[in-house]
């Protein structure tokens, strides 16, 4: 009796030892650290697997495939990434936009994306230069329910 529950209690051990290692160690795997162009091109990260934020440079975004490459600026600094993934990418991703790739950098100075997320732009904004329009007055009330006289 006494050596069924020593092996009982044995084994729910070694499969708590080995549930917790599992959820240790995909937790650190799973663990994605923000950096920007700048920190990323001077090496002060120690880290491979990043999140990184920047503008889609001007002239650089090119489609082959699957594959996408594109360099990702701040201020005059720039890296080269590469997403090659089966994933629609946003239609807000284009250049001159804001994104957020995540992936690992590499000792060559390549960046392999493995997720891309575009900032949206702000559907609600003037258009530069537009004179604004308030949605109060009565040219917007007679464009709405005509010329009625009360």
């Amino acid at each position: 009796m006494k050596n069924k529950k020593l092996k009982f209690g044995i084994g729910i051990g070694i499969i708590l030892g080995v549930v917790a290692w599992e959820a240790i160690s995909g937790f650190q795997e799973s663990k994605t650290y923000y950096v920007t162009v700048h920190e990323l091109a001077q090496g002060k990260t120690a880290r491979r697997r990043v999140r990184v934020g920047g503008m889609v440079a001007e002239h650089s975004l090119e489609r082959r495939g699957g594959t996408v490459t594109f360099r990702l600026a701040q201020d005059a600094q720039s890296i080269p990434v590469t997403y090659i993934g089966n994933e629609t990418l946003p239609d807000t991703f284009k250049e001159g936009a804001q994104a957020i790739v995540e992936g690992d950098y590499t000792p060559d100075g390549m960046f392999r994306a493995e997720k891309i997320q575009a900032k949206c732009a702000s559907k609600y904004q003037a258009v530069p230069g537009a004179p604004a329009q308030s949605g109060k007055g009565p040219d917007k009330v007679a464009a709405l329910g005509g010329s009625k006289q009360l």
